[in-house]
Order: structure tokens, then C-alpha cells, then sequence
């Protein structure tokens, strides 16, 4: 397993060994011992999976407060263009986001600390998606990002005549009028 560093501090992608022969293929895909290794210390309480087709658009979202989630998402089947942004004012790279396929195919993941917005865009027919949170889902604590905010110019990989999205998502304040999350 190799967990890589990117451009947005405490944003980490993790390509797990593939072992496959003729039956199928085998993958770790969380290993405490070696996510600490590398600085990742969330301690995940749940896991969640959801199933979308192509144009769906999830996000952005956050949660606020002590319900901040971090995050280790992954897709079993399909892709999605994935994206995390900096929410964390004081950050060097606040407003900044960082954007990568993610699929069945190259079984990469990606963890997302507190401090960071949310959301994917499904490029394939059909997607199943699974995802890791070190926090429990708050409704009260729900926050999100405008998906089109003009200052964030997110590129998420499918034409908007496709994009399908909850009308939630639609309702989301731009970024500059969000509440932010303050880093320490």
C-alpha cells in the first residue's frame, strides 16, 4: 500500500497493492497500523455505501462543529471524479481543492480530514461508492458548498446537462458565505 501526500495538507491518496490470478484479485484497503504510520490517526466508527448512475452529483458537503467528519472514500464498482476543498480558514491552501478519479478499476482511495468539503460526480453508468467517517451523521450539523460556486471553477468531469443533483444541493450558499471550519 502506498499513501501518498498531495498539495492540501492532511489530504492523502492511497493506492493499495493488487494481488489477482485467474479466481479474481485481493486488496487491503485499511490497515490501521500503516494509515498511522503515515499521520492518518481518524478512528472510523462507520461505514456507508451508496449506489448512483452517470451525471449524478453529490456534494459539496461538510459537517460542522464536534460533528466534523473525516473520510476515506473509495468506489467498489465504476467512477467518480472526486473532490475535496479546503474549508479550514488560516490554511494556506484554504479555498483550494483537489480533484482525482477514483474507480473500481484503479482502486485508489482517498482520505479527507475535517477542515475539508466533500463530493463526487459519477462518471461511469453506474457506481457503487463506500466511504469510512470518524464521526456519526448529524442532520442539525449538515453543512455544504454550492457544487457550481463561480470562485471554486470546479471542473467535475461531466457535462451540465447531465448532471443530476438533489435539490439540497442546489440550495447550498456560495463558498464565501460559508462557515468555515478553523484550522489549529
Amino acid at each position: 500500500m502506498q499513501i501518498i501526500d498531495t498539495f492540501l495538507p492532511g489530504v492523502k491518496i492511497i493506492e493499495p497493492q493488487l494481488f489477482g490470478d485467474e479466481r479474481g484479485y485481493f486488496l487491503e484497503t485499511w490497515t490501521q497500523e500503516k494509515f498511522r504510520a503515515a499521520g492518518i490517526e481518524a478512528e472510523f466508527i462507520q461505514d456507508n455505501e451508496s449506489k448512483s448512475h452517470f451525471g449524478v452529483l453529490r456534494g459539496l458537503h461538510y459537517q460542522a462543529g464536534v460533528y466534523a467528519q473525516a473520510k476515506l472514500v473509495r468506489v467498489i464498482s465504476g467512477a467518480v471524479w472526486d473532490v475535496a476543498v479546503d474549508i479550514r480558514r488560516g490554511s494556506p491552501t484554504y479555498g483550494k481543492y483537489l480533484g482525482l478519479e477514483l474507480s473500481g478499476t484503479n482502486h485508489r482511495q482517498i482520505f479527507i480530514p475535517r477542515g475539508f468539503a466533500h463530493g463526487f460526480a459519477v462518471l461511469s453508468k453506474e457506481v457503487i461508492f463506500a466511504y469510512k467517517c470518524d464521526n456519526v451523521y448529524m442532520p442539525s450539523a449538515e453543512r455544504g458548498i454550492k457544487f457550481d460556486d463561480p470562485d471554486l471553477q470546479i471542473d467535475w468531469h461531466v457535462d451540465p446537462g447531465k448532471w443530476i443533483l438533489s435539490e439540497k444541493d442546489t440550495r447550498w450558499p456560495d463558498f464565501k458565505d460559508i462557515e468555515p471550519w478553523f484550522a489549529e
